[in-house]
């Protein structure tokens, strides 16, 4: 399935999978840590997940989102788990992480076969790379929350999806 929901510097772009919406129970997809050991949803257990999802930690935007959820993962329970997920090698995740002094987010890599992108139809067509978004799991892993970020270029809004978590 593809849409053309969302632009990159203004043009539309291609989004590959299907569309998730609130309800639906997430699907599940194997993406790397940075140690290139296969994870899947079920490593996350019976955790409230927050994914967060960049293109490539190394642009400006990227950048901030994940310093902002990492900031804001401080307040967080122990009951919820941040993740972020990119295409970037697990190599260059790892070493963003330490020059950027994530501690509170989980970074994992969707490089090698586009699970993630592919099963949460957030894979960008004419460059494979993944659409900005957000997403809310709860515990049992259903949809709670999703904002498919309209202009690449743009972040997510931070204070509805923390609400959003804030509700479960």
């Amino acid at each position: 399935m593809e849409r053309q929901i969302t632009t990159m510097g203004g043009n539309p772009i291609t989004l590959i999978g299907p569309e998730i919406k609130v309800g639906d129970t997430a699907p599940d997809f194997t993406v790397l840590d940075n140690s290139l050991d296969p994870k899947t949803l079920a490593d996350f257990g019976k955790k409230i997940k927050l994914i967060s999802v960049a293109p490539s930690l190394d642009t400006g935007v990227c950048d901030t989102q994940n310093r902002k959820f990492n900031e804001l993962a401080a307040n967080l329970s122990d009951n919820v788990v941040v993740l972020t997920i990119t295409v970037d090698l697990p190599f260059a995740q790892k070493r963003w992480c330490g020059a950027a002094g994530i501690d509170r987010v989980i970074t994992l890599s969707d490089h090698r076969d586009v699970s993630f992108g592919k099963n949460y139809g957030v894979l960008i067509k004419e460059v494979r790379l993944l659409n900005r978004a957000v997403f809310i799991l709860d515990e049992n892993n259903v949809v709670r929350y999703i904002e498919i970020v309209k202009e690449v270029s743009h972040e997510p809004d931070y204070d509805k999806a923390m609400e959003a978590l804030g509700k479960l």
